[in-house]
């Protein structure tokens, strides 16, 4: 079985049991949450719409992260200016439980 859940603006395809680092959600480590389901499926049979809003997705957070930092450089040829930026986005890896 599998479900297509959103969370931090994106869509992910899930099943039981696996790993995936998603936007930062606010919760602690351990801590279970519930996500928005889009659509399910088991084989042949596809559930969309709302009769799939009626599911949920239980998930728990692993950890909270930071990605690589990710350098920024901006400049204008011959005109000396220079902008040097960094940034590291913050997201989670949660684990699914179960699609109910």
């Amino acid at each position: 079985m599998f479900a297509i859940i959103e969370t931090g603006g994106k869509q992910y395809r899930v099943s039981v049991g696996d790993v995936l680092d998603v936007e930062r959600i606010d919760a602690e480590q351990g801590a279970t949450v519930n996500l928005k389901v889009l659509m399910t499926g088991e084989g042949e049979s596809i559930v969309v719409g709302k009769d799939a809003e009626t599911k949920v997705v239980n998930a728990t957070v692993v950890r909270q992260l930071k990605a690589p930092k990710v350098v920024v450089f901006k400049y204008k040829a011959k005109k000396n200016v220079r902008k040097r930026q960094g940034h590291r986005q913050l997201y989670t890896r949660i684990k699914i439980d179960s699609i109910v």
